[in-house]
């Protein structure tokens, strides 16, 4: 019998415990399972719920960790393929509402409504950015993630001008160089 999904795209991931590794195979099987589902019901009971609140609170587990495994079943997937692979490329939003943006991260300012004094009111947008890089054959079948890249908008100030020095697209692939943990970018600056 070969392995289920989530053993493949676990394989190559070691969050320094094997409890947790078994932990996150138990989360994205239940999460497979039932997508459309909020948290509680996925999990479907509550001991399986706080473990994945535990889970996703412990310190010593990052996105770089629990992605890697993926990352590594990707790479065996894009070396197993003949022909061109094409990478496509995404930033995504994530927006919560919080009282105290800070402890989410921060997106944006926007404008909202327009006030009486005929100045139009402007809030903060709380949240985090994700960058995705998918590899896909030319006939459209996903082989995966190569790169996810999460940050706030207070993280990178000041990229804009050093983007106007050295465009990351038109790097020579010998000069580029990998991320932190086992994401890979194409932009020569980190």
């Amino acid at each position: 019998m070969g392995q289920t999904w989530v053993e493949t795209e676990t394989a190559g991931c070691d969050l320094g415990d094997v409890r947790l590794n078994r932990r996150l195979e138990a989360m994205l099987q239940a999460l497979g399972d039932r997508p459309e589902e909020s948290l509680p019901t996925a999990f479907q009971d509550w001991s399986n719920t706080k473990a994945a609140y535990r889970f996703f609170s412990n310190g010593n587990i990052s996105e770089d960790n629990i992605l890697e495994g993926h990352f590594a079943a990707s790479a065996l997937r894009i070396r197993a393929t003949d022909g061109p692979i094409l990478i496509l490329q995404d930033t995504t939003e994530f927006s919560f509402k919080r009282s105290a943006p800070e402890k989410v991260g921060f997106t944006k300012i926007s404008t909202g409504r327009k006030l009486k004094e005929g100045r139009f009111q402007k809030h903060a947008v709380c949240g985090l950015l994700m960058h995705a890089s998918m590899a896909i054959t030319p006939e459209g079948l996903p082989l995966g993630l190569t790169t996810a890249q999460f940050w706030s908008r207070s993280k990178f100030k000041g990229t804009a001008a050093l983007k106007r020095k050295i465009n990351p697209t038109r790097v020579p692939i010998e000069q580029r160089k990998a991320c932190a943990g086992s994401t890979i970018c194409a932009c020569p600056l980190n």
